[in-house]
């Protein structure tokens, strides 16, 4: 839902199937063949994957005030690209120039410093729903002019944004075919994972938790667990595994917009990573 905000030609007016999406976002120069990252798609457009697990190895960045987990968010994909040109997240700050910082505001990160991603959400621009909510009130009509020009420019500015929702499913598919991870945003106060008791603000979650927009990268899939291994920028540990029902609630309640940003593990400048294709759990 739009609202009326914006023109329709900032974002893609196709529905792309998820096939179409995993090679538009993931395919990289030839080198010669192979079937590892990087490799055009079968006709059906199905990966075969025979590993039951696959996680990347994420550096941990943990934020450093309580509005700047997307930041550290993008620093972590940045390290995990070896895109070593951002040196901290007060760098990324005066890039961003803004403490209230919206998805939009790390796409154009992202794109800052080169990185292969797709931005998909289900509303485009800022929801003027959102002003009852307590996360959103204070900074709300500062943001909407600013966000809304920013998705308006995207398209012009080379970001492509695609209205739609993703999946769980869609996500661990992804995942597990090695080529990709991704920055979701998500409420927090619905986040069930072990690390609850470990977050810095050592708030009680419930299910009556008011909404708390959180930044974290998704970066691996347990199928036998069922279970999304996340980096968090809120806790102290590297490495978190949240069941797929919690993350898919956290990730589509309502204030999310169910923002994600699926980011390539080609790189840079079409820089590839290994062509062989591991199979099984690393």
């Amino acid at each position: 839902p739009t609202d009326g905000l914006l023109a329709p030609p900032a974002v893609d007016d196709v529905m792309w199937p998820l096939c179409f999406i995993s090679d538009r976002l993931f395919k990289v120069p030839e080198d010669g063949g192979g079937d590892g990252p990087g490799a055009p798609l079968p006709p059906d457009g199905r990966i075969p994957l025979a590993r039951r697990s696959y996680f990347i190895d994420v550096p941990h960045v943990q934020q450093a005030f309580t509005w700047d987990c997307g930041l550290a968010c993008v620093l972590m994909v940045l390290r995990t690209l070896g895109l070593d040109c951002c040196h901290g997240i007060a760098e990324l700050e005066k890039l961003c120039r803004t403490t209230s910082v919206w998805t939009v505001d790390l796409a154009y990160l992202l794109h800052k410093f080169s990185v292969n991603f797709s931005f998909f959400t289900v509303t485009i621009g800022a929801n003027p729903q959102y002003s009852a909510e307590t996360f959103y009130r204070e900074q709300l009509q500062e943001d909407i002019d600013r966000v809304d020009e920013l998705f308006g420019k995207a398209l012009d500015a080379g970001i492509s944004i695609q209205c739609r929702s993703i999946s769980a499913y869609d996500i661990a598919f992804l995942l597990l075919s090695g080529h990709c991870i991704a920055i979701a945003l998500v409420d927090k106060s619905k986040l069930n994972s072990s690390w609850m008791n470990d977050v810095h603000d050592m708030q009680q979650f419930d299910e009556d938790s008011d909404y708390m927009g959180h930044y974290v990268v998704i970066c691996g899939y347990d199928a036998d667990a069922c279970e999304f291994e996340i980096r968090d920028p809120a806790s102290s540990r590297k490495r978190e595994m949240v069941p797929m029902k919690s993350l898919d609630e956290a990730r589509k309640s309502f204030g999310t917009d169910e923002d994600i940003l699926l980011v390539s593990l080609t790189g840079k400048n079409g820089m590839k990573l290994s062509r062989k294709l591991p199979v099984g759990s690393p």
